[in-house]
């Protein structure tokens, strides 16, 4: 009966070793995500998901990868078609343009406007929706001559990042699925490989620090490997009539579909291009712009009456009133301008682009896409590993001492 306890005590060591090889992984990849946020006393005492504490540093190297290799913010302005722009919002801002006008005139010179006949202010309706398509495409053209004045892409995608940890790591985990459910399993197949020589070794010689060491060597040995083989060999090489690749890198053109569509969808879209326009640090720019265009159309609708209005409106008030005129329609630009919302995406093609030349990247460069922000505090995560194993070492020491 001894024998037979100390025999399966004796080969519960591998098994035992594939069971911290899983677990360390498993909290590895676990430790890479979450939490979200700090957890503990900070600085030292606590624990932040590697990925969500790196943020700031991801986006960026995000916004270093998409648009200083791949996309340019000119290239994405210029497929913008002014015309069709202009057909997409032009419904709407008619209806807006209209009700600006009325609250315009009635603040800015109430007794003309309201001695005007309806007839009279459906000639300045019809007057001011007949030069909105000029207007727009005066505009659009302007924007895509001074867009890196008014659109900051890198300001777009650090701050939805950062404001988003959960986003930064739906990027991580959708890009590579397949890669971090490999490194919890492989934890279990070389915990048990590792645990061979161990338990060889306890069987020939019972010293206290076997276990120990071998936990920590298990705990270290698993993570590292299985890092390795996401990564390396950066190139196919062929062995053994097998070709070697390192598992992400292999999926280059699956995993480029998936960080387009995510990039698409949740980052460079039309909305949120949009909302730092409007929101951003240009948005002084854009107001010069639309200040520019407005009070050049007012020019020319006044001129046609320009004694009877000055007049009826007087030079302090008409400076009133181009000056409302600007500020209400940059205030109401986002009753209108996500009326264009469907035509810019299919515009911008940042998907689909940013795929097919994701894809044409060499291997080197793909790994950039899920490596490098994260890789300098790789060694926390082994070391944490090496350590866990060192510990299920010593209970298992304990465990076996009872026996």
């Amino acid at each position: 009966m001894e024998w037979n306890v100390q025999t399966l005590s004796l080969l519960s060591i591998p098994l035992i070793s594939a069971l911290v090889g899983w677990i360390t992984n498993y909290l590895a990849v676990k430790m890479m995500f979450y939490p979200l946020e700090f957890v503990g006393i900070p600085p030292i005492f606590g624990w932040q998901g590697l990925i969500p504490a790196k943020r700031r540093q991801m986006a960026e190297i995000e916004v270093e990868l998409v648009l200083g290799k791949l996309l340019s913010v000119e290239e994405l302005a210029g497929r913008l078609d002014p015309r069709e722009l202009t057909n997409a919002i032009e419904h709407r801002l008619q209806q807006v343009v209209r009700k600006i006008v009325n609250e315009v005139m009635e603040e800015s010179a109430p007794q003309l406007w309201a001695a005007l006949p309806v007839q009279g202010k459906n000639l300045v309706y019809r007057r001011i929706e007949d030069d909105i398509p000029y207007v727009v495409s005066k505009m659009v053209e302007d924007f895509q001559h001074n867009v890196n004045e008014i659109l900051d892409i890198k300001e777009l995608v650090v701050e939805q990042l950062v404001n988003s940890p959960e986003l930064i790591n739906e990027i991580f985990l959708r890009s590579g699925e397949r890669e971090f459910p490999f490194i919890v399993r492989s934890g279990f197949y070389f915990g048990f490989l590792f645990g061979l020589p161990t338990m060889a070794l306890w069987y020939l010689y019972q010293a206290w620090w076997i276990l120990p060491l071998g936990g920590l060597l298990v705990g270290y040995a698993t993570n590292w490997i299985a890092i390795k083989i996401i990564f390396e060999p950066k190139r196919p090489v062929r062995f053994m009539g097998c070709t070697i690749q390192g598992m992400f890198l292999k999926r280059q053109k699956e995993v480029s579909r998936v960080y387009a569509d995510i990039i698409e969808t949740k980052l460079i879209n039309s909305k949120n291009i949009t909302h730092m326009i409007l929101h951003g640090s240009g948005s002084a720019q854009l107001l010069e712009l639309i200040e520019l265009h407005v009070n050049d159309a007012i020019e020319r609708y006044v001129a046609i009456a320009q004694p009877y209005f000055a007049l009826g409106v007087g030079s302090e008030n008409y400076f009133k009133m181009k000056s409302m005129a600007v500020r209400r329609l940059f205030e109401d630009s986002d009753k209108y301008l996500l009326y264009a919302f469907d035509y810019a995406n299919q515009a911008l093609r940042v998907g689909d682009d940013l795929c097919e030349r994701l894809q044409a990247l060499r291997s080197e460069e793909f790994e950039g896409v899920l490596r490098p922000a994260y890789q300098q505090d790789e060694w926390k995560l082994i070391i944490t590993g090496a350590l866990l194993g060192m510990a299920a070492g010593v209970a298992q020491l304990y465990l076996l001492m009872l026996g």
